[in-house]
């Protein structure tokens, strides 16, 4: 059995995983539509997608087709069960837990695939390459914010800047393939400037890409703010929110480096960018569902998109009695849970992990970083452009 392992290459191993996963949903959409497509991809997958690319509050599987429906008839429906059997599964837009757990299943599968590739381009300054794809998870988020216009143009009664099917590649999780595939490109560009003597160190061309892409993409939304009636500025929050984050990882890392500096040291200065990100991820939360009508910021629905949040938000609600939560919010917890989990992960890092296996824990601190830094860059520039 040994012999026959180490003859697997892992590479075509993990290409036949891939292979053979499409194969099986492919398949079992044909052969069991309605179990496999319609009531696990579709409910829990592209459902979700679609009412938020048509800025729907949900969308129903109805006689072979996708619904659209309003806050009311989504209302309707949940209130009465029987309807809802005779109709078929309702998506609404953002995450449910089968969801995130599939997402997280395909982003581990995807980073053994980039690990398989970052070994053939040979990358070995790994914790520079961190420092310049940071730019890519800030234009992450305000790409999102792109498609949050697209929805306030239907709310506005105007047509979309880039209409369906285009616009379901900037909405979650498209978009995290969308960003995947646009990185990579950057990278494999980057190595090639590199290995080529065009540059001195890819990490260069690679930072100056995303640069470039964030500011054209931010730039755009400008440009909507001082076009469109339907988009506006609002630099307060931007202000709230960068310091907020900036002193609430700044005293973080303070308290780390005096009463716990074994915390912090394996990642380093990785560690303060981290916790950073995943600060502007938990005050923007804050900011975007408890103060934003104090900062003047009137827009839509801003609930809660993910399990995690949404409950955290219902348990303050209902421990606080009503005259604490009137001043307080009931968001604020979700910060406090973003550092402790975010300290506890820089702490997972250590000095033996580097030493093992650099380039795949550079790698895990990548996604790590994105997956707080994206969500909390759209979340506090779609305030900032009120949309």
């Amino acid at each position: 059995m040994d012999e026959v392992l180490d003859k697997v290459d892992p590479e075509r191993a993990w290409a036949a995983l891939v292979a053979s996963i499409v194969a099986v949903f492919g398949l079992g959409s044909v052969l069991f539509h309605r179990t496999v497509y319609v009531e696990f991809i579709w409910h829990y997958f592209w459902g979700p997608v679609y009412a938020d690319s048509e800025g729907a509050s949900c969308v129903a599987w109805a006689d072979g087709e996708q619904r659209l429906l309003d806050s009311s008839e989504c209302a309707s429906l949940q209130n009465n069960p029987d309807r809802l059997a005779d109709i078929g599964p309702v998506a609404e837009p953002g995450y449910t837990l089968v969801s995130e757990v599939g997402y997280v299943v395909v982003l581990l599968v995807a980073l053994v695939g980039v690990m398989f590739l970052l070994r053939r381009l040979d990358i070995q300054r790994y914790r520079t390459g961190f420092y310049a794809l940071f730019p890519f998870m800030l234009f992450g988020g305000a790409l999102r914010v792109v498609e949050d216009a697209n929805v306030a143009a239907i709310r506005a009664g105007v047509d979309q800047p880039i209409s369906y099917p285009l616009n379901t590649l900037l909405i979650s999780p498209l978009i995290y393939f969308t960003m995947f595939f646009f990185t990579l490109a950057a990278v494999v560009v980057a190595v090639q400037l590199d290995s080529r003597g065009y540059v001195d160190g890819f990490e260069y061309p690679l930072a100056g890409i995303g640069t470039a892409a964030l500011l054209s993409c931010v730039g755009y939304l400008g440009y909507l703010a001082g076009t469109a009636e339907y988009v506006y500025f609002h630099p307060q929050v931007l202000a709230v929110v960068l310091v907020g984050a900036t002193l609430a990882a700044g005293l973080t890392w303070v308290a780390i480096d005096r009463f716990a500096p074994e915390v912090n040291r394996g990642t380093g200065l990785i560690g303060l960018v981290l916790i950073w990100g995943h600060a502007i991820d938990g005050v923007a939360n804050v900011v975007g569902l408890d103060w934003a009508a104090e900062l003047g910021v009137h827009y839509g629905d801003l609930g809660p998109k993910h399990p995690v949040n949404e409950a955290i938000v219902n348990v303050t609600g209902a421990v606080l009695p009503a005259s604490i939560t009137h001043y307080t919010g009931t968001a604020w917890p979700f910060l406090l849970v973003k550092l402790v989990a975010i300290v506890l992960v820089v702490w997972i890092f250590d000095e033996n992990v580097f030493e093992d296996s650099p380039r795949y824990t550079v790698m895990l601190l990548i996604t790590v970083l994105a997956v707080g830094l994206g969500p909390g860059t759209r979340d506090m520039l779609r305030a900032t452009f009120g949309i």
